[in-house]
């Protein structure tokens, strides 16, 4: 009926009636804690764009996932800065590698926080690029290999699941094969199928220090203008074998994330990137916005539009901020 026997205010009026009905609810365990470990010991190296994030020494590593456990975020996603860096970014998948060494220093620390490994060579290589570069082009088929034996160490370490990001066609199938084979059919695969050559990864690049030396990722990673072909991708990734679908970065792309739940019931994640995040803490900073409330927003938005996983760098403090 038309208004006035329909007021949808009512509704509203107290906060214990907002919440009987409220659509969505964002929890500390829907959430993923990214973390940067370095090679070598001492103290964290803080990232001066991401206020808060350090580029952490393992065992600095192992009590920061352990204070992100307590506040009830269940699982943390691992980026390595190594001591050395190569053309065929060997440290991805040395079995002594910082990410390996670090994963096995967590899951001895701390045994039920799940702890993913994010799986591609830019961090390792030393032109800043997702696979092997050749006259300045990345050789997609080239790169699979390399991209392989990395999520095969990862796994042997024991990351409870790998997570490519690289964007070249097909690595999904080449991981499961050689999960496969190496008798690793159970860790999972959360593709990175939607990843964009967007302006929002800036500060993390910083962190990572993978910015490419030369060109730039658009030749892998999606335009920013289409919609579609990310419903492709994110498919094809699935026929492939993953096991778990991402969307980044995820509030400029909540369409895409929308329209992607509408297809496929496989878990969803979207990754609330590096640029997302320090644009909210210089708002805050600055008296602007008020970040606490801004940044709750934009995850439960993210929520909203069918992410059932959210990677942000806010995690622990978001779910201490939904706790108290």
């Amino acid at each position: 009926m038309a208004f006035p026997a329909t007021r949808l205010r009512r509704l509203r009026r107290t906060g214990a009636l907002r919440e009987m009905v409220r659509e969505t609810t964002l929890r500390p365990a829907d959430l993923i804690q990214p973390l940067f470990v370095r090679a070598g010991e001492g103290a964290g190296e803080p990232v001066a764009s991401m206020p808060g994030v350090e580029r952490l020494p393992i065992s600095a590593l192992v009590e920061e996932a352990g204070a992100v456990h307590a506040a009830g975020v269940p699982a943390v996603i691992l980026f390595g800065i190594p001591a050395d860096k190569d053309e065929a970014g060997s440290g991805a998948y040395d079995e002594e590698g910082i990410v390996q060494l670090a994963i096995q220093a967590l899951k001895e620390a701390h045994p039920d926080l799940v702890v993913i490994a994010d799986t591609c060579l830019c961090e390792y290589t030393s032109h800043g690029h997702c696979g092997v570069l050749r006259d300045g082009d990345v050789d997609n088929d080239a790169s699979l290999e390399l991209i392989a034996r990395t999520a095969l160490s990862q796994a042997r370490a024991g990351a409870d699941a790998v997570a490519p990001s690289d964007m070249m066609d097909g690595r999904v199938a080449a991981i499961r094969s050689a999960l496969d084979g190496d008798g690793l059919s159970s860790t999972p695969i959360l593709s990175y199928a939607v990843k964009y050559a967007s302006a929002f990864y800036g500060p993390f690049r910083e962190a990572a220090g993978s910015t490419p030396s030369e060109g730039d990722r658009r030749g892998y990673q999606m335009d920013p203008a289409n919609g579609r072909e990310a419903m492709r991708e994110a498919l094809a990734d699935l026929e492939e074998g993953a096991d778990m679908l991402m969307v980044k970065p995820a509030v400029p792309y909540l369409d895409v994330l929308a329209r992607l739940r509408d297809r496929t019931d496989a878990p969803l994640a979207a990754y609330h990137v590096s640029g997302e995040f320090s644009m909210l803490k210089a708002a805050g900073a600055n008296g602007w916005i008020d970040e606490r409330a801004a940044a709750l927003e934009s995850l439960t938005a993210i929520k909203r539009a069918g992410a059932d996983l959210i990677v942000t760098y806010y995690a622990k403090e978001a779910a201490e901020w939904l706790t108290k």
